[in-house]
Order: C-alpha cells, then structure tokens, then sequence
C-alpha cells in the first residue's frame, strides 16, 4: 500500500484536511507496523514459549514470510501455485508442501551447512527421505520440552528402548531423540535393547520391584516380539509405540494391536508417539490413539480432492502438519497420512494413502 501527499499543497487552515492527512498517516502506520510485525522472525525462546492459539498463528505467518522468501524449493512451490506469499494473512491459506519434496530436494530455508542429516527409514528399492538440520538444538528444545509436557521431569523416568531396525541403520531422528532422553534421565538402568529380551525382562521386573517410573518405548513389531516369549503384568509401566512393523509383520489395526499389547505389559493403555523425519516435533497420546500436539505445532486437515482447500473438525482428510521446529527447513507439510481433527485441537490418524509407502512413523489403520 503506497500513500503519495504534498503535504505543502494542503491548506493546513482547514480542519477537514487535517483530519484526513491524520487518517491517512495512522493507516500509513498502521500497514507499516503490520508488515513489520509478520517479517520478523521468532527465536528459539519464542517459538518454545507459545501458550494459545493467537500466539501460535503469529508466529506460523511470521516463519512461512521467513521461508518463503529464503527457502529455494518452497518458494518455487509457492510460485507453481501462483500464491502471492506478500497477501498470506491466516494459516489456513498457507501452502504446505508435499512431503514428498524431501525425497528429492535438499528442503532448507538458509545457507548453514547440516550439523544432522535424518534419513527415513525404507525397505529396499523406496526412495529414502533426507532431513538437513542446520542448529540441532531446535529439535533437542522441541522433543525435551515436549517430553516434560506430557510426561514430567525426565529424570523421574527410567527409559528403556527397544527399537530394532533404528539401531541397525544410520540417520533416525528417533534414535537421536531416544538416546537423548536416555542421557537426560541421568539413570543406569535406562538404555537401549536391540533383541536381547531376557535382559529387558528382568530390567523391567527390578524396575517395577523398586516402583520406579518406568518408560519402555519400542517400535511396534519389536513389542510384538517381545511379548511373544514374556509377559508382564506391569500396570504403572508406560508403554508408548512408536509405530512400524518395517515389513517383519503384518499391519494391524490400532485397536487389535493395543489390546495385544495390554494384555501383554498387563497395562490399561498405551501410549503412542506421531513423528517421522521431516518433522522436528512430536504429537503424544496418551491412550485410545488420540493424539495432542504441543503448542508450536498444529494439524489441520486437508480436502483429499483439492489439496488447497481444508476440512472441519471431525471430516476425514490429508494431514498437513505445522511444525515451527522447524524453522530451518520448512514448516508446513502436507504428509502422506489419513485423519481427522476435534474441536479441542487433537487428532486421530486413520491410515495413509494408497500406495503410500510403509513408513517409520506412528501409522497405524484405525
């Protein structure tokens, strides 16, 4: 918006002139402010402070500006679009891009080398997807922050891992994560499995004789196993999968598999993580695979029919993910997964699009 006055030319004798030239300098100021206001981009410290959703939406139109104008492969799908990224001003019309882009692109939105690349994980002959993180310790922030949200004080925790196939490959965000939090909890008993089983058996009875929290978490044909060849009645252990049979077995469907696994730790619920590698935060539930988001992240729902157009609560769709983690590479992803939001903010995930490939996330077919 551009305002062009000869002040001189004014009668400055009028009072009707002068009302307008204070309009017309309090809009002027106004826009000003404004686009000031949507350029700057926020820190660490803001983006990790976020308490409601007004402050969520500032921040999100603040970094799609940032990444719009200096992240090359985003700014080239907003352009194919033909999106005017200047006139952006609410979330809902914000374009997300593909998931698919991380196959094939190096998706960064500035010119620091990678202190971390993540790989998702695939079976021979699918195409692998590349996360280039330039700070890490906007992921250690989002996950440890995260982690204390839904779950307190990491070092209240003991933490077991079981997660086979992460451990035998290089680049899991997940592995990343896990060994951090294992560090974190400052415990000698909490540490990783891979398919020693009579080991994590008898660490998970002297951990529920000496009633101490007790986090296992596992990726879900490692759990299967497990349970196969010892059972636990263990009610005060948390169980959280993560998701993927990584092609060792079957899919199942949530419920199926959660019921398997109660019966199998004798607890009441299982917990479950949402996360995959082009994403530096988590979605956590904490039972019946209703998941919540922490603040800096949100998802909305997409029309499966018109990727541009979005959906109401309770309507099945594509799940775009906003990740303000994820500040330097791009934060809004159309993923490849099915769900549906409520009116609280959670979600559901109800599958994948077919044909999609099986991935390490928490992707199971409700």
């Amino acid at each position: 918006m551009s305002f062009i006055f000869h002040q001189k030319s004014i009668d400055k004798s009028s009072k009707q002139t002068r009302n307008l030239l204070n309009i017309i300098c309090n809009l002027k100021s106004a826009h000003l402010n404004y686009l000031c206001s949507i350029m700057s981009t926020p820190d660490k410290q803001q983006v990790f402070s976020i308490s409601n959703a007004a402050e969520l939406n500032k921040a999100a139109l603040q970094i799609f500006q940032h990444q719009a104008k200096n992240n090359t492969v985003y700014q080239q799908f907003i352009s194919g679009l033909r999106v005017d990224a200047a006139a952006v001003n609410s979330i809902e019309q914000i374009p997300f891009l593909p998931i698919e882009f991380f196959k094939s692109h190096r998706v960064l939105s500035n010119t620091k080398p990678a202190e971390l690349t993540y790989t998702s994980s695939g079976t021979t002959g699918i195409t692998t997807s590349s996360h280039y993180v330039t700070d890490k310790t906007w992921y250690e922030d989002s996950f440890r922050d995260a982690f204390k949200l839904f779950y307190g004080d990491i070092k209240d925790y003991t933490v077991l891992a079981l997660l086979p196939s992460y451990l035998e490959r290089e680049g899991s965000s997940l592995i990343y994560m896990v060994n951090d939090l294992i560090s974190q909890s400052e415990n000698a008993d909490s540490g990783f499995f891979l398919y020693n089983h009579d080991e994590l058996y008898h660490q998970l009875k002297k951990q529920q004789k000496a009633k101490k929290p007790t986090l296992l978490i596992g990726v879900t044909f490692g759990l299967l196993d497990f349970i196969e060849n010892y059972t636990i009645n263990f009610p005060e252990l948390i169980v959280m999968e993560t998701g993927g049979m990584k092609g060792r077995r079957k899919e199942m469907i949530r419920e199926e598999l959660h019921d398997i696994l109660c019966k199998g730790f004798g607890v009441k619920a299982i917990n479950s993580e949402y996360g995959m590698t082009e994403l530096l935060s988590q979605a956590y539930s904490l039972g019946d695979g209703i998941f919540v988001c922490p603040p800096w992240m949100k998802i909305i729902i997409r029309d499966t029919n018109d990727p541009i157009s979005t959906l109401a609560n309770g309507k099945t769709g594509g799940i775009n993910v906003i990740d303000l983690a994820n500040i330097n590479s791009c934060s809004f992803i159309a993923t490849q997964d099915l769900g549906k939001t409520f009116a609280d903010g959670s979600f559901e995930v109800l599958g994948r699009f077919d044909q999609s490939d099986i991935r390490g996330c928490n992707l199971l077919i409700a």
